[in-house]
This record gives C-alpha cells, sequence and structure tokens, in this order.
C-alpha cells in the first residue's frame, strides 16, 4: 500500500504513505477541497497506538477505563449483563469505576507496567452518554499528561460533544460504523436514545447515520485519527460492508476494523463469518481504506498489550 494514492472521489481523500515502514512522505487527507496534512503528532500517535498500529502493538499497551455504564442505543448484536473473568468482548468488565476510582487504577498499573501508552474509554455502555468519561480524562490529562487519550463511540453524540474531545486533548477515536444505508441499519438498531426522544425503524438508523458521519467529519477537521469499526453480520450487512469502506475511506478516516459478529441477544441465531471470509471482506475492503488485522475484540477494563491482557493482576 506504501506510497499509493487512493482513487476515491467525494468531500475527502488520502495518500497512503506508511509511516511504519519509515516512509517520509506524510499522509494527506483532502476535506471539503482543502488537503490536510497529516502532522508528525498525528504520525507519532499511529506509531505508538497498539490498535492504530500493528507494529505497536508488540511494545506497547493499553488500558480500558470502564467509567461508561449507561447506553443510548440497543444494537442487536450486544448483551452487556454478563461477565466473565476468561471472557473477552466489547462490553464486558469485572467492575465500573467512577472517575477517582479510575485515576487511581492508573496510578496502580504504571507503578507496575510502564509499557502502558494509551488510556481509553471503551465502555461497557456509551462514553460520550456518561459524563463520567469527561471526568475521566480531565483526571487523567492533570495527573499524565503524556499518556494518549482514546475512545470509543456508536457516534451518536460526536457531533454534540467534539469540542469536548478536542479540548481533553483526546487524538483519537474509534466509531462503530456498521452501516451507510438506514434500510440496512434499521435491522442492526432496536432503537435509538437522542435528547430524551426515542427512536426506532429507519428513522432511527437514519438519525444515527447522520451524526455519525458529521461527527466524523468533524474530527477528521480537527485532525482527530479515526478508525470505524463494521461489525460483519452475515444476511444483515454483508453485501454493504464494502459500501462501508469506500464512504469512510472518501472522509479520511485513517483505519477500518472489520469484526466479525459475536452471536448473541437479536442475533444469536446468525452464524458468524469464518476467519477466510472475514479476512476475504478486508481483503476487498482494503482498496478503500487502511485495514486494522490485529483486532481481539478488547474487554471494557482490558489492561496490557493486545491478546496479552493483565488486567485481572488487577481487578478487586
Amino acid at each position: 500500500m506504501a506510497g499509493r494514492t487512493a482513487r476515491v472521489t467525494g468531500m475527502a481523500k488520502w495518500t497512503r504513505s506508511n509511516p511504519e515502514e519509515g516512509s517520509k512522505a506524510l499522509h494527506v487527507a483532502e476535506v471539503e477541497g482543502k488537503k490536510v496534512p497529516w502532522d508528525p503528532t498525528q504520525l507519532r500517535k499511529i506509531q505508538e497506538h497498539p490498535c492504530f498500529s500493528k507494529n505497536a502493538c508488540h511494545f506497547f499497551g493499553r488500558m480500558h477505563l470502564a467509567v461508561a455504564p449507561k447506553c443510548n442505543i440497543q444494537c442487536n448484536y450486544c448483551i452487556r449483563k454478563f461477565d466473565c473473568v476468561n471472557e473477552s468482548r466489547p462490553g464486558v468488565t469485572s467492575k465500573v469505576l467512577t472517575p477517582q476510582e479510575a485515576l487511581e487504577r492508573v496510578r496502580e498499573v504504571l507503578e507496575k507496567v510502564h509499557y502502558i501508552k494509551v488510556v481509553a474509554v471503551a465502555g461497557p455502555g456509551e462514553p460520550l452518554f456518561n459524563e463520567e468519561t469527561f471526568e475521566t480524562f480531565k483526571l487523567i490529562k492533570e495527573e499524565f499528561p503524556h499518556l494518549m487519550r482514546c475512545l470509543s463511540t456508536n457516534g451518536l453524540l460526536l457531533p454534540d460533544r467534539i469540542d469536548d474531545i478536542e479540548e481533553l486533548g483526546v487524538g483519537t477515536v474509534t466509531v462503530t460504523l456498521n452501516a451507510v444505508d438506514p434500510d440496512i441499519g434499521k435491522e442492526i438498531y432496536s432503537f435509538v436514545n437522542y435528547h430524551d426522544k426515542r427512536y426506532k425503524g429507519k428513522e432511527a438508523a437514519e438519525l444515527l447515520l447522520k451524526n455519525q458521519l458529521e461527527g466524523i467529519r468533524e474530527a477528521v477537521k480537527r485532525k482527530i485519527l479515526i478508525k470505524v469499526n463494521t461489525v460483519y453480520i452475515p444476511t444483515v450487512n454483508d453485501k454493504h460492508i464494502i459500501e462501508v469502506a469506500k464512504t469512510v475511506g472518501e472522509m479520511g478516516v485513517y483505519l477500518q476494523n472489520v469484526i466479525p459478529l459475536i452471536p448473541q441477544y437479536k442475533f444469536a441465531q446468525i452464524t458468524p463469518p469464518t476467519s477466510q471470509e472475514k479476512n476475504e471482506m478486508q481483503d476487498k475492503c482494503s482498496e478503500y481504506t487502511r485495514q486494522m488485522k490485529h483486532c481481539r475484540q478488547c474487554r471494557a477494563d482490558a489492561i496490557g498489550r493486545l491478546g496479552k491482557d493483565i488486567q485481572d493482576q488487577f481487578s478487586e
């Protein structure tokens, strides 16, 4: 992929130099007709963030602070009420922390583990729907300004909270984007709660998609690195994932992560894609945007290197 220019059209496009291989060329995102160069700070974040760089995951670690229990949408593949110390999947945590407890956990971990580079909030609910997320990042920024701050979101509140995200120095954001067609999205989400009103069906999917795309555009403008997670759901969005890749590639998104469905809740009877099917989908999507192929579908309280979690050493 190195040095190759993505052949995309629309509101944004980017050149695919590879900072991990020592290329001196910088990425350039074209946003609304203006070229926005990816500066050295952004490239350093890529090189040291284990989710954004396959090389970094061998050297650097991350810790997820489970401070965000509430969620504002219901995905048909998501259930968060079970916990097992041997289970690794999004939405699972042994304990929900207060912001102060989260700060103390960071202190404890850094005393013993010196390869942690990233502190993130990834649940167990929706980080942007919990004020504790912002309180936690404020505490972390004040005491550990050298740590990268990261969050994962469904994107519903991303336009509403983008100023807060920028102010707190959250430099990497993952947005779960499963469809860019509301007719497909309505099959994935049971409901969306936005500004104290519940939406269902296609109306819910349209609202969620509108906010996701607007939030991603705003984040790219502010040079926040974006990774898009797309859950691969056979019989639901499997014929549509390439269209998602095209869309986010044109928006200047750095990375797409195609995640195989974990069958549960309303999608419990759907057979997940095989490893071969997932790899084939990633190969097709790689024509439009860079692919993450080292994801471990981490818990909301994960600590350590990807695939080498050590959170059980710190659990109460």
